[in-house]
């Protein structure tokens, strides 16, 4: 490759990567492995979009694998479907496994946690936001296990609503927190994985619009509109970034939460 520094050959697994973040944590990741013989695996909802990147990808780095799996992950048949893929890909002698667990939504934020009575509901946001990123990284690890000189690196997408409730959110505050502490035992659990919980700023995105449009609390809606009119949001591409300069030198401590601010 070129003097660019990267992943060698590496497995790299990223959720919600058809728009967003997720879109340009494939293309920054795509120019930082070894083309031959690494594999992309980008999984989403959106089959259109997930082609429309893997054409964009592909223009980047021609060598690369990259392998699309349209699937809702709230859905356990989905879920497996990934694993499958990941499982029928040839990675014998891959230097980094990277799974991206991205894939997230806002949810209902135009109530107050008082208004949440139905359990289907609840249970279909935690399903989605949790307890699928839980399923997909303890199948992916029992895909790719353990090996000498293999690194095998856990990425959550987390958010300042892990560690800070936000009135009017208690679907997401909750789904992040519980997402988060699941990624700090997971740190405990297996000391040889790279775990971090990596929260990306306010995005300039389609979340960062239902939020301030949509939120029931005034103060809050107010802040997110403050920060989209003061010119305050960050790209994607300059999260994705600092997220991507983490990762390559390695000094994070397992299991830890850092913020775009904090590097």
């Amino acid at each position: 490759m070129s003097d660019v520094p990267g992943f060698g050959k590496a497995l790299v697994i990223i959720t919600g990567a058809s728009r967003g973040f997720g879109r340009a944590l494939a293309l920054e990741i795509a120019a930082r492995v070894d083309a031959a013989g690494s594999v992309l695996i980008l999984a989403a909802r959106s089959e259109v979009k997930l082609h429309e990147l893997q054409t964009h990808v592909t223009r980047v780095a021609s060598e690369l694998t990259v392998r699309c799996v349209t699937a809702d992950l709230s859905r356990k048949e989905d879920v497996e479907r990934v694993i499958t893929v990941i499982r029928e890909t040839q990675c014998a002698d891959i230097d980094h496994l990277l799974l991206f667990n991205n894939a997230a939504s806002l949810g209902d934020v135009s109530r107050y946690g008082r208004d949440f009575t139905d359990v289907d509901e609840v249970d279909s946001y935690l399903s989605f936001n949790v307890s699928s990123a839980l399923c997909l990284t303890t199948g992916v690890l029992r895909v790719v296990p353990r090996r000498v000189g293999l690194t095998r690196v856990i990425i959550n997408i987390s958010s300042l609503c892990a560690i800070k409730p936000f009135a009017s959110w208690v679907l997401y505050c909750t789904g992040k927190a519980a997402r988060e502490m699941m990624f700090r035992v997971l740190a405990e659990e297996e000391p040889d994985l790279r775990v971090l919980s990596y929260a990306p700023g306010p995005l300039d995105t389609d979340m960062q619009l239902q939020a301030r449009s949509s939120s029931a609390d005034d103060s809050v809606r107010s802040a997110c509109s403050a920060v989209h009119a003061q010119g305050q949001l960050l790209t994607c591409e300059a999260s994705v970034s600092k997220l991507t300069k983490v990762l390559l030198e390695g000094n994070f401590t397992s299991g830890a939460h850092l913020d775009f601010y904090d590097v």
